[in-house]
């Protein structure tokens, strides 16, 4: 029974480490998520697209992410689709490119073949040190592409993208965790500047702000 215990108190301390660094990015970062949303619909809206690339969990989050703004965030809310690609899903170029070159550049190749002036590239990477990330940016920038990164509290990628959204935290998962909640909100903050979306996504715009006069 102790045992039983001591995971009840785990699960406890999970949520609560959870509820409180996403607490903390309200307060620190709720500047660079609007701007990041902004540049995002400002790429859309000037006929660019938005390329994302990350590793690991951070792969499924660029394909979630893509999947949202290619077809839509809620199904009750119509609007036309938004040209995104994630880089992490071409299994016979990610396989064969590695293979044959390295890992470290299997973003990179791909922001030279697919990407233009003008468009975007998302990265994620709680670690901000993911060197197939780090050298997509650096070619990106080369073609005069815009860039945002999605990170922890560490790390270089931060510095070198024109929007950082730094997670205040080096715990992996909390930064994944608060990672997809950022996405969800960056994607809804998308329709509303792009489309006017009503109501339930005003009340997400009134809590970002209400954070950041709290500062």
């Amino acid at each position: 029974m102790e045992r039983q215990g001591d995971y009840f108190q785990r699960v406890e301390e999970c949520l609560f480490q959870s509820a409180e660094i996403k607490r903390q990015t309200a307060l620190k970062c709720s500047n660079s998520i609007r701007n990041a949303a902004e540049l995002i619909a400002e790429t859309f809206r000037s006929g660019g697209k938005v390329l994302l690339c990350g590793n690991g969990g951070s792969a499924v989050d660029c394909q979630h992410m893509a999947a949202e703004f290619v077809s839509r965030v809620a199904k009750d809310f119509e609007r036309p689709a938004l040209p995104a690609l994630a880089l992490t899903t071409d299994t016979s170029f990610l396989t064969a490119f590695s293979n044959d070159c390295g890992f470290e550049g299997v973003f990179e190749r791909q922001v030279q073949a697919l990407g233009r002036a003008g468009d975007l590239l998302l990265c994620i990477s709680a670690s901000g040190n993911s060197a197939n990330v780090i050298r997509a940016v650096k070619a990106a920038v080369k073609i005069n592409m815009r860039t945002i990164v999605l990170t922890g509290s560490r790390g270089r990628l931060a510095g070198m993208a024109h929007i950082a959204i730094s997670v205040p935290s080096t715990d992996t998962q909390r930064i994944q965790e608060t990672h997809l909640a950022i996405e969800h909100i960056v994607c809804e903050l998308v329709e509303s500047m792009l489309f006017h979306k009503p109501d339930s996504l005003m009340a997400t715009e009134v809590m970002i702000g209400r954070a950041h006069n709290d500062q």
